[in-house]
């Protein structure tokens, strides 16, 4: 029969539609699917690990995974990223570049300029979505670094969020660093994980390796043949360096040489290796100042024991990010699945040198740059604890210039030491080596070019609309030709690179480059010119010899920052600069027994640079009631406020020095227990206690928890996740109270830190969050 015109709901059917089903034909529509024989995709990409930190690379760290992918793989030696973590993931993910998918920046500032939007805009497609179109199954874990800092809460849209940009399931950290032992907050897909307390022996990167080879496996029981992609960003190796005991104890002494040493060995494995051509030659050391580090041999022996330490624990976690590696392929071996999964390990940005000259115990305090002959940035904790759960710690800046061997720079800067990482692409079955090919490509290659590669690779397509907006097209070019054959010649001729003013500009060979330094103009390059055919390293600078050269590749960077939004050009300055309807976060704040703990960032704002007021209420006290009424923050700095034995305490843990004062015992009566914080001049708070409204104690001049610390969010009713008092958590676990709490208020108070100061510090806090 002819369904009338009136009939709605059939406009899309192309079966045939009767009264009943029995003068009707069924039709089914079904879900997009791969094709024949593609390729799963792992992604493997690590966070803050220089060029040479692999054994592939020149490392003598142990990553016996990662050798076998690179024997039988492709090794990218002239791979180039951006110098910071959220634009390299949004390039890497989209195809695009970093200030033209609204990544100028990492996600934790929030400017107002297209360039610097720090979220994924509408038009914006990403290789999940894509591969889903395309019948994959899509997974990420780990570290996200996608979606802005004040948008990480519950309440906030999610539009930027892993599960709303094409992964089916997402369990990781949001955030742009995490504790290893503690993390402050798990995702799992678009609902955050209620930890009160994480099990014995927890160490968050093997949380993740779980939960990767758990989707895997339930793929497979659910579908033998369905493609997955699965992207697994390491939270690793970015700071605070933590590592297991086991992983910690293998490396034990084996870095007393020191950093000048083990760049000259890495340089030499790599020269051995065929990374570099003959001739290529490398800087004893970094000397520009700011920049510098010390000669290894000057060092005092104390100081060469504390600063080996750090390397221990930095080896012991690379060498873990290589078991997690290997634990994930031994499953795709299990399914008959690893000769048609195509694998690529690369890095974010290269080392970092944000553990200063000297490194630290104590991460959160070394950031808070100020004025303050008294402020101790490296509390002198027991060196036995370095790289365990009890500090948060980075190593100087001398084994950052070692990871980043052979070249010159770190993370955040455009020369070589902060854009040029490994890259190891293998695919036994698309991509098999010959006796005659040695896997080793020294063609130029960008992050832009992995989303194209891999698509191209796959035999995809990608497709031009996302949400019915025309999409954004690739910036990068498909590398494919590279990887099946030696002889290819890239034709990814042309890059610029910006980060805070630092700038970068490659074209066939030539590289222009230039450092922004503090006070500077922001728009007054002081260009430096490479030829990298032939100095890879970025050692003489060729601008007087080739002023024509240079100014036409200052012309080029110019016309490319147009063509890329990167301008207004940030300058440090605008780091510190929120969104004005920011200040709701420090309205007074009602919380319940119950509530899962709150947000980092939005637990900060109730206390940060300011005066406020804590206010727990009681149904009433009663003889034996304990437990922790409030805590904000872990073993890396916070506070509590718990009653114990019928007595109340307040403890502050100042970046791991923890003070108490204490007062009781309590009355059956008692139904009012307050902390107010009066903020002091340099970063000091001075406490007082009060007991149904009486003054019973006071904690005086402790230092301010600012920047990005707290760490951990603020929970009712016990100290939820990592511990703020080590001795109470051992003593009494996460302490849950035991009696009738009513509500905790936080009543914010006026800001008395003068605006210089707070944009100093929240500045130097933007950059440890890279």
């Amino acid at each position: 029969m002819t369904v009338p015109s009136h009939a709605r709901g059939y406009e899309s059917f192309s079966g045939s539609i009767g009264r009943t089903t029995a003068d009707s034909t069924p039709e089914w529509t079904y879900s997009p699917t791969a094709p024949a024989g593609a390729p799963n995709i792992i992604v493997v990409l690590v966070d803050d690990m220089g060029y040479s930190d692999i054994g592939p690379f020149g490392s003598e760290i142990e990553t016996p995974t990662l050798d076998r992918l690179a024997a039988n793989g492709v090794r990218l030696t002239n791979y180039h990223t951006t110098p910071l973590c959220s634009p390299s993931r949004a390039a890497l993910l989209t195809g695009i570049n970093s200030h033209r998918a609204g990544f100028g920046f990492v996600a934790n500032a929030d400017p107002g300029y297209p360039g610097l939007r720090l979220e994924l805009a509408d038009d914006v497609l990403t290789l999940p979505e894509i591969l889903r179109g395309n019948g994959y199954a899509t997974y990420a874990v780990g570290k996200w670094h996608l979606v802005r800092d004040a948008t990480m809460n519950p309440a906030a849209h999610r539009d930027s969020w892993p599960t709303q940009r094409g992964f089916d399931r997402y369990y990781g950290s949001l955030e742009g660093l995490n504790s290893f032992y503690y993390p402050n907050q798990l995702v799992s897909d678009s609902s955050v994980v209620d930890v009160e307390r994480y099990p014995e022996g927890y160490y968050l990167t093997d949380d993740l390796t779980d939960k990767a080879i758990g989707y895997l496996k339930d793929l497979r029981a659910h579908d033998s043949a369905k493609p997955f992609f699965l992207y697994f960003a390491h939270v690793a190796m970015h700071g605070p360096l933590q590592a297991k005991p086991e992983d910690l104890a293998k490396y034990r002494g084996r870095y007393a040489e020191g950093w000048d040493r083990l760049r000259q060995n890495r340089f030499a494995a790599q020269l051995a290796q065929g990374l570099f051509p003959e001739g290529t030659q490398q800087k004893a050391r970094n000397t520009e100042p700011g920049y510098e580090a010390a000669e290894w041999d000057s060092l005092g022996a104390e100081e060469q024991r504390r600063f080996a330490r750090y390397m221990e624990v930095y080896a012991g976690m690379v060498d873990s990010i290589d078991q997690s590696l290997g634990r994930i392929l031994d499953v795709v071996e299990q399914l008959d699945e690893l000769d048609n999964t195509i694998v690529v390990f690369t890095s974010d940005n290269g080392g970092t040198a944000e553990g200063g000259p000297e490194g630290t115990r104590t991460y959160f305090a070394e950031f808070a740059h100020i004025d303050d002959p008294d402020w101790v940035g490296d509390v002198p904790h027991d060196e036995e604890l370095i790289g365990t759960a009890r500090l948060g710690v980075h190593y100087p800046r001398g084994w950052g210039q070692a990871s980043n061997t052979p070249f010159r720079f770190y993370k955040g800067q455009t020369f070589a030491g902060g854009v040029r990482v490994p890259l190891i692409v293998s695919w036994p079955k698309g991509l098999p080596r010959t006796d005659a090919d040695s896997g080793i490509r020294q063609e130029y290659a960008y992050v832009t070019d992995l989303a194209p590669t891999l698509l191209d690779l796959a035999g995809l397509q990608r497709p031009s609309v996302r949400n019915g907006l025309p999409a954004k097209e690739f910036d990068g070019i498909s590398a494919a030709d590279v990887l099946r054959d030696p002889q290819a010649r890239s034709t990814h001729t042309e890059q610029y690179s910006e980060m805070t003013g630092h700038r970068g500009f490659y074209r066939d060979g030539w590289k222009l480059l230039s450092l922004h330094e503090r006070g500077d103009d922001v728009d007054a390059p002081n260009w430096q010119l490479f030829d990298v055919r032939t100095d890879p390293t970025e050692l003489h600078d060729l601008s007087d010899q080739f002023p024509e050269k240079a100014a036409e590749l200052a012309r080029a960077w110019d016309e490319s920052a147009w063509a890329n939004t990167v301008f207004p050009l940030l300058t440090r300055q605008d780091l510190a600069r929120r969104r004005p309807e920011e200040s709701r976060f420090a309205e007074p704040l009602r919380l319940l027994p119950g509530t899962p703990t709150l947000e980092r960032y939005r637990s900060q704002r109730l206390i940060a640079y300011r005066d406020f007021a804590i206010t727990a209420e009681l149904s009433g006290y009663r003889p034996g009631d304990e437990g922790v009424l409030v805590a904000h923050g872990d073993p890396l700095g916070g506070y509590l406020l718990y009653i114990e034995d019928g007595w109340v305490t307040f403890g502050v843990n100042s970046y791991g020095n923890y003070a108490t004062v204490s007062a009781g015992p309590l009355d059956d009566d008692t139904r009012r227990i307050t902390v107010a914080a009066v903020a002091r001049p340099h970063l000091r708070w001075d406490f007082s206690v009060g007991i149904n409204g009486d003054r019973v104690g006071e904690l005086r001049d402790q230092v301010q928890l600012v920047g990005m610390a707290p760490w951990t969010g603020i929970s009712v009713g016990v100290d939820a996740r990592g511990p703020v008092s080590w001795d109470l958590r051992e003593r009494r676990g996460p302490f849950r109270y035991s009696g009738e709490l009513r509500s905790v208020t936080y009543t914010p108070g006026p800001i008395r830190v003068p605006e210089a100061t707070i944009e100093a510090v929240e500045r130097e806090a933007e950059f440890i969050a890279e």
